[in-house]
């Protein structure tokens, strides 16, 4: 398997831009696109040679890191017009960062196979904050040898790398991870609230919380203060799996409608792209 000097990141927002930074420290070429010319802008101020299309990106780099928001984003940014497969070169490696069905990414991976393209998942964890400093979590899967060769990529931007298995096997820990981080956001607000109504300052309580039994990443992190824009998207996607499976998650189904209550408390709708 062929070493990666270029690497491409077809989202350059508040998580690609970020992890194109760390690359280029780390001594990688990167090309990047983004629809948003904001975002490429800034990309470019940063050192990222900023390209016209994802065509163009694949076919100037080894290794093409997918970060955007939806499947349907994926979809547009691989097979759409001027999308990576027009201009991928064989032995292309297609990274997908974002968060996406494990059915889908599965049959994705088979997709790109027959054009000689490789696809892994890593979708990324630990948001913005974690991109920022390069300490991003990735839950990967796919080829090994192919995750290998990219790990040194990968490292510029994770602290953490982690191979579960097979395609697809990177998003069911992804969801995993969701389903845990979403459940502990809504029992955190009903906790608070709770505390509150009976004459607890929440500050205090939170910060008692830190050092108790009930100490969680959701909480030291104010997970909630993100806004929560993937909350439902994720809720929905593994919710979907379980129902492939005829697994029942009782949980996961009160959490997903804890979570949007709270969005509605908080004024907050569904992000941009969301089907």
């Amino acid at each position: 398997m062929h070493s990666i000097k270029t690497a491409g990141i077809l989202g350059l927002g508040k998580m690609g831009g970020p992890m194109a930074k760390h690359l280029i420290a780390k001594g990688f070429n990167v090309v990047g696109y983004d629809p948003v010319p904001a975002a490429g802008a800034k990309a470019a101020a940063d050192g990222v040679r900023v390209l016209a299309s994802a065509r163009d990106v694949a076919s100037r780099c080894e290794l093409a890191i997918v970060v955007v928001g939806f499947d349907n984003q994926v979809e547009a940014v691989v097979y759409g017009k001027n999308g990576i497969v027009e201009g991928a070169k064989p032995g292309l490696i297609v990274a997908l960062g974002s968060t996406a069905a494990p059915q889908y990414t599965r049959t994705l991976a088979v997709r790109l196979a027959k054009r000689n393209i490789t696809l892994l998942d890593i979708p990324l964890t630990r948001g913005e904050q974690a991109a920022v400093s390069g300490k991003l979590l990735i839950l990967g899967a796919g080829d090994e040898a192919a995750f290998e060769a990219c790990r040194p990529a990968f490292s510029a931007f994770a602290s953490d790398i982690f191979h579960l298995g097979p395609a697809g096997a990177g998003q069911v820990g992804k969801m995993v991870n969701n389903l845990i981080l979403w459940a502990c956001t809504a029992a955190n607000d009903e906790g608070l609230r709770l505390g509150q109504a009976l004459g607890v300052d929440p500050e205090k309580m939170r910060a008692a919380l830190h050092h108790s039994s009930a100490q969680n990443w959701a909480m030291d992190w104010r997970a909630e203060d993100s806004g929560m824009p993937w909350a439902e998207k994720d809720m929905n996607i593994l919710l979907r799996e379980a129902d492939m499976v005829r697994l029942s998650l009782p949980l996961a189904g009160t959490t997903k409608e804890v979570i949007k209550g709270l969005k509605i408390r908080m004024g907050l709708g569904l992000p941009e792209g969301f089907e």
